[in-house]
């Protein structure tokens, strides 16, 4: 196919339904020839060394600053989001881009290690290098932070990256890949667009790794495409995450926390807070605060809405079927309910009395909606909690016991009196455990995630005992014998 025989698609503003840009479909072949493409820059790339590559990054991130608004306002149109929310993520993004940039070297320059006794005549490396070309595939919800996520650590750590953004959000893709060339002059990161067979053929191209962001189930499907060719993956994927309020929580800004985290984004949020817990003795103020604080929130299309529509329509259906569920099973709607979806916009809704095997509870709602139920202690708010497949982030607010309770709950990271603070902290690994996937990117785990470790050793004198040699004698053996029962015979005897 010609270039101007491409397929394209149309990127629609989900408040309006116009048509805010066409992009082409890019096919397999299309996509295996960039991924070549980036294996040939991936060598340019790594030979600038750590400081060569700072100094690129803090370039890109120079342009997207001085046009943050710009990359803003594509963020706003693509997803509907408000202007302000597109800014707060494009600055988190930005925050963190420095960060990879600044300390890939600290974290993946080559460490001397201990090399034990019996092997003392060694002198051990650990060194970490890039895994060569990154595939990522983004998600339209946070459609700069979360990739970013990937993309900073994954160019940082040495390596180039091919970005499939969400069909939903292209534009962003395309800014992003735009601007680094602009700055650095050379194509490390580029974009392809289209839909899944897009992302398939991203995954089964020989990419070094595969970063996903997204669904559970597109996620397993991710993988099956992976494993074609034993390309390892990071899936960062669903949750259902849950808020604990104890009995000496600052209720006022656990109410404003928990709303935030509930219906920000109109709840297209992945570590959103989608239940909530609350101790029996603080749970009728609590709900009042709640309540009060959902009815401030209207989702509409004027440009001073709190909150933007849906901007996936086929998770309409999903949300209203949750609400129907919860309502049917004696649940009840405080704020929104029955009619709070309409056909783009979502209304806040707070559900009470509903039964913990209900889907509003147990399956990932992706909407503007939280249940809200009492608990005796703050141990059975725990169990509640982790009563999930899911374990992607939690919240607690609690004075005496916030990170006591936050240690116990089963999830890849936690807020103690905040929400979804730790996302906005450079240094701290980001991800999940169970159906909210694995691996982790941010801080230095991040910058790990996208290199392989590669262990020396290397002699530095003639050893007294000539292990690995066929020359060994039983004199050396016995001496061998005598020096691991000395180091390591004590530990673990039994007294009689």
């Amino acid at each position: 196919m010609t270039a101007a025989e491409t397929k394209t698609f149309d990127s629609l503003n989900p408040r309006t339904g116009d048509v805010v840009a066409s992009y082409p479909i890019h096919s397999a072949d299309h996509v295996h020839a960039v991924v070549a493409r980036a294996r040939e820059q991936a060598d340019w790339w790594q030979e600038l060394g750590f400081e060569g590559r700072k100094h690129q990054l803090n370039k890109w991130k120079g342009v997207i600053t001085r046009r943050i608004n710009q990359l803003a306002q594509i963020v706003h149109d693509e997803t509907g989001k408000p202007h302000g929310d597109a800014l707060l993520e494009a600055a988190l993004g930005i925050d963190h881009l420095g960060y990879a940039a600044s300390h890939a070297k600290k974290v993946l320059g080559p460490k001397r290690v201990s090399s034990g006794l019996v092997m003392a005549n060694q002198a051990a490396t650990v060194r970490y290098h890039p895994l060569g070309v990154v595939g990522v595939i983004g998600p339209w919800n946070y459609p700069v932070f979360t990739p970013m996520g990937s993309i900073a650590y994954a160019l940082a750590a040495g390596n180039a990256v091919v970005f499939k953004p969400s069909e939903y959000t292209p534009g962003v893709g395309v800014w992003l890949a735009r601007t680094f060339e602009e700055a650095v002059g050379r194509p490390v990161l580029q974009t392809v667009t289209g839909f899944g067979e897009t992302g398939n053929a991203l995954c089964t191209s020989g990419v070094g790794k595969l970063a996903f962001t997204g669904s559970t189930n597109t996620g397993k499907k991710v993988m099956a495409a992976c494993a074609e060719t034993l390309t390892p993956v990071v899936i960062e994927a669903g949750g259902k995450d849950a808020f604990l309020v104890d009995r000496d929580a600052d209720l006022e800004a656990a109410a404003d926390a928990a709303a935030w985290g509930a219906f920000a984004n109109a709840g297209q949020t992945c570590v959103g807070v989608e239940r909530v817990y609350v101790h029996k003795d603080v749970y009728d103020p609590f709900l009042d605060k709640l309540v009060a604080k959902a009815r401030e929130v209207t989702a509409n299309a004027s440009d001073d809405s709190k909150i933007g529509p849906i901007t996936m329509p086929s998770q309409l259906p999903i949300i209203k079927s949750h609400i129907d569920d919860a309502l049917a099973r004696g649940g009840r709607a405080l704020v929104g309910g029955a009619d709070a979806v309409g056909e783009r916009f979502v209304q806040p809704t707070v559900l009470v009395d509903v039964p913990e095997d209900s889907i509003a509870v147990t399956e990932e709602t992706f909407g503007p909606t939280v249940t809200v139920a009492k608990v005796e202690s703050m141990d059975e708010a725990v169990e509640k909690a982790n009563a999930t497949r899911y374990g992607l982030a939690a919240t607690v607010f609690s004075k005496a016991r916030g990170m006591e309770l936050a240690d116990k709950i089963r999830s890849g990271m936690a807020s103690v009196n905040g929400i979804i603070t730790f996302a906005g902290v450079p240094n701290l690994p980001f991800g999940g455990v169970g159906d909210s996937g694995f691996g982790r990117i941010h801080g230095a785990d991040g910058l790990r995630e996208f290199s392989y470790a590669k262990g020396i050793a290397r002699k530095r004198f003639t050893p007294l005992l000539n292990l690995t040699s066929f020359a060994r004698t039983k004199a050396q053996e016995g001496q061998l014998a005598q020096i691991v029962t000395l180091l390591h015979g004590r530990q673990g005897t039994i007294e009689k």
